[in-house]
This record gives structure tokens, sequence and C-alpha cells, in this order.
């Protein structure tokens, strides 16, 4: 699909490299790559919680960077490919890809909180992470319901639907760390803002994670099928469990979570032992993809959202630890900050390694 523009710049893959590198960043950015951000954020939030403070840091500010370059790509894609851009968004495959954007920003402001307490700047990513929601949710999900044309079940569902259950999550989980500062009333009205995104969340999971089992058990499931956001399906629930934990940890500070508390402990303790179940499935899943079936690994932006939830789950397992007193389950953060941080080097390995093969043929041509 091709967008006439103003003639300066309608002949970009004719002009100079730059723009010819810049409108073909845009025209193929997948509405899932604000996962890199994500990802990179949540393994440097669980670094910094376990004291590797050094790497936490390094990667806050690597994610400034990939987040600010994300969303000047977005915005020349919307100027460019206008029509690309929204075909996407109403799209079952990919218009749930756009959530990443919400989550991006407020694990971005998560960041900002932990480790460089700027709270101005959290306070506006959660601001630009609400407003997101509201915008995607109420399109997204209106176009999926009312479009003529839809994709059967099992060509229209994948995990990366469970990215709608995220975003919301990662609002919870900022609104709690904006709370915790914050003095009354906005310490209550956060954490009531929190305590409602959890629980909207927590059932919209349910609703699609029923699809999803569906999807597997009862239609044909080929290699192909198996995309890395499936892993969505765990990291949507340890998101949860770390946005109930933070909910327990303000308990004190809000009378109405006081009164909510064995709630609030048992539905985090029950996201994280349906998280906690999916990972052996997922590894086995994988397995089968990958090894028996030979199907090639190659780099896709899509693997963030497998990076995603590796370091999400660390970081919700060591606050549950913390909020509920479980020491038992203290070993574990630290195993999967480890496999967390292998699997963000080696993807990030493939995007540098994608990125100059790109940039080395269009310097070609």
């Amino acid at each position: 699909m091709t967008v006439n523009v103003d003639s300066k710049i309608g002949q970009g893959l004719g002009g100079p490299f730059f723009l010819r590198s810049l409108r073909t960043a845009a025209q193929g950015l997948s509405p899932a790559y604000f996962a890199m951000v994500m990802a990179t954020g949540i393994v440097s939030i669980a670094a910094y919680t376990m004291g590797m403070r050094w790497i936490a840091i390094a990667l806050f500010w690597l994610n400034i960077g990939v987040f600010l370059v994300l969303w000047l790509l977005s915005v020349l894609r919307v100027v460019w490919f206008t029509r690309q851009f929204f075909d996407d968004m109403f799209d079952h495959q990919r218009g749930p890809g756009f959530f990443t954007s919400v989550a991006g920003s407020c694990v971005l402001g998560s960041q900002s909180i932990l480790i460089s307490r700027n709270y101005q700047a959290a306070f506006i990513l959660w601001f630009v992470g609400a407003v997101l929601w509201v915008g995607l949710t109420y399109t997204i999900f209106t176009a999926s319901t009312v479009k003529e044309i839809k994709p059967p079940l099992d060509q229209g569902i994948t995990g990366a639907w469970l990215l709608a259950v995220v975003a919301p999550q990662s609002i919870a989980v900022l609104s709690t760390l904006l709370a915790a500062h914050w003095k009354q009333p906005h310490k209550l009205e956060f954490n009531f803002i929190a305590l409602s995104m959890w629980l909207f969340g927590g059932m919209l999971y349910i609703w699609m994670i029923a699809l999803i089992f569906y999807r597997y058990t009862f239609f044909r499931f080929l290699p192909s099928d198996l995309a890395p956001p499936y892993w969505i399906n765990m990291g949507a629930m340890a998101i949860s469990t770390l946005a109930g934990s933070l909910l327990v940890v303000n308990a004190p500070n809000a009378p109405y979570l006081n009164s909510l508390l064995p709630f609030l402990k048992g539905f985090t303790v029950f996201y994280w032992a349906t998280g906690t179940w999916w990972i052996p499935m997922l590894v086995v899943l994988g397995v089968w993809r990958y090894v028996y079936k030979r199907f090639p690994l190659r780099y896709d932006p899509l693997y963030w959202g497998a990076v995603f939830p590796l370091g999400m789950y660390a970081a919700s397992t060591l606050q549950m630890e913390r909020a509920m007193n479980l020491p038992f389950l203290e070993f574990i953060p630290h195993y999967f900050l480890y496999i967390a941080l292998l699997a963000w080097l080696i993807t990030f390995a493939g995007f540098v390694y994608t990125l100059v093969h790109h940039a080395l043929v269009l310097a070609r041509k």
C-alpha cells in the first residue's frame, strides 16, 4: 500500500540514505515493537531489586533511547503510511500488538520511580499509558466486534491478545508505585485505580485464556502457530502477581485495601500459580517447535514478547515473596533473572544484527 506524501519526502526511497532508512523503518515497524521497551524495562527493574544496579541503570538509559526512537517511528508511520497503520490496528493478528505501547510507557514509568526517583516523569508516562489504554481498548475491541469479515478462531486469536491484559496491569503497577509516594487523597485515589485495573485485567485474562486454551486443544496446531507472544500466557499472570503484591504492600495506607487483604493475597497466589503452571508447558512446546519440528530460529521483534514474561516472573516472584513473607520462594527470582538476562542478550544481539544487515542492504541501493 502506497501513500502519497509531499514531493520533498515522497522521493525518500531515492533520496538520502538516512531518509530512506527512516521511511523503511517506519513502514515496517511492528505494532508490537514496544515489547522491546517492556522487556528491557522489566529486566532492568528485576536486576535493580536484586542488587545488580549497574546493569539496571545501563538498561534504563538504553530503554529511554529505545522508547523515544519507537515513538518517532510510530508518529512517522501514522503520517507517511496512515492506511497501513490503521489496517494493522483493525487486524485480529496484529492489532493487539498496539497494547505494547501502553505497557511500555508504564514499565518505563516504573523504572523512573525505582531507579531515578523521578516521579514527575513517571506520572507523565502513567498519563500517556492511561490515555493510550482507553483509546486502544475501545478502538480495537469495537473494530473487532463490528467488522463484517472476521477470521475463524484458529486464525484470529493468539497469545498476543493477552497484551490487552498486560496493559491495564502495567497501569495498576505504576499506580501503586505512585500511590506509595503521594500524600492523601491521591494515595487513596491511585490505589483505587490500581485495584480496579488489577481486577479488570484478571477478568479479561479469564475471558481470553479460555479461548486460547480452546484453540490450543481443539484446532490443528502448526509450528508456525506457536509465535513467541504465546509466552504472554505466563507473562500476563506474572504482571498480575506483581500488581497484587504491590497492592498488599499498600494495604495499610488504604482502608478498602486492608479490608480486602485476604482476597488480595489469595488472588495474587492464584495468579502466580497459574503463571508458574504455564512455564513447563511453554518450554515443552518450544522444544517441539524448534527441535522436533525444526522450525527456523531467526530474529523477530515478537521475541521481545517472550523475554518480557521471563523478567516479569523474576520481578513478581521476588515482590510476592517479600510482600507475603514467603522466604522459601527466594531462590526462584535469582535463577529467572539470569535466564531473562540471557534471553535479553540473545534477542538484542539478533536485533543489532538485523539492524546492521538492513542498513547494508539499503546502502547498496
